[in-house]
């Protein structure tokens, strides 16, 4: 019987998901389909369940990675830490709750890492943003959160100063993303260099305008992509652990 995996969120229109697991299964000739289940409100997933039943996993997207906490069964250790889960195990009508995201994320940015990259600052605030701080506290890395309103200090706050101390610019927000890709976070990159390293989790455009931006400063940049591959590929393990 075939199996069923599939991704919540809303809206869904440009997802990475169900085009990775679909080419994975038909390459390695796996019994199995993945599907995007674009619903509108998080409290719509008891009924996918039933219109589902043969459903093993579920990616979870924006808006719905810590909406989605209550609902859950059981949740991992770590994702209790973060906060947020991006991956569902369906095991005997139980749902349990795992974060992939902070895996793929650590192992991305883990080889460009440098002895100057002890202080990191991460833009944005959402469930992602949970992830990479839960992540940086893993690697040892001090960080400090900017926000429009809440975290740690407001984008007017980041200035020569700030940039000297922290080399590493994390961009969890989804500025940047197509179909919007003249814009970027609002940071003064005439005061990155050579030393400081950006990634930005998304992946579409390749290369966003926060990206384009440290790279004509000097800086070493990093897109989403590998990321979503290692957490989608964690995810798996997850959903074939043990079955």
């Amino acid at each position: 019987m075939t199996a069923q995996y599939g991704l919540i969120g809303y809206p869904l229109s440009h997802s990475f998901s169900p085009a990775y697991f679909n080419n994975k299964f038909a390459s390695e000739k796996i019994d199995a389909r993945y599907d995007a289940y674009a619903i509108p409100i998080i409290d719509e997933l008891a009924t996918l369940l039933k219109e589902h039943p043969l459903l093993k996993g579920l990616n979870v997207t924006i808006p719905y990675k810590e909406q989605v906490v209550p609902l859950l069964h059981d949740i991992d250790t770590a994702a209790r830490d973060i906060g947020a889960v991006n991956c569902i195990d369906i095991r005997d009508g139980r749902l349990i709750g795992y974060n992939t995201d902070y895996i793929g994320f650590v192992e991305s940015l883990r080889p460009l890492l440098q002895a100057q990259h002890t202080h990191a600052l991460v833009l944005g605030t959402g469930g992602a943003a949970k992830a990479v701080i839960y992540a940086l506290k893993q690697l040892g890395i001090e960080y400090k959160i900017v926000s429009r309103t809440g975290g740690d200090m407001q984008y007017a706050d980041v200035d020569e100063q700030v940039l000297k101390q922290y080399k590493l610019i994390i961009n969890t927000t989804p500025l940047g993303m197509y179909p919007e890709i003249d814009k970027a976070p609002d940071i003064p990159y005439q005061y990155l260099g050579e030393e400081h390293l950006l990634y930005d989790l998304v992946y579409n455009p390749e290369e966003t305008l926060f990206l384009q931006k440290g790279r004509q400063q000097g800086a070493t940049i990093k897109n989403g992509y590998e990321m979503l591959i290692l957490q989608a590929e964690a995810a798996w393990q997850i959903w074939n652990t043990n079955r």
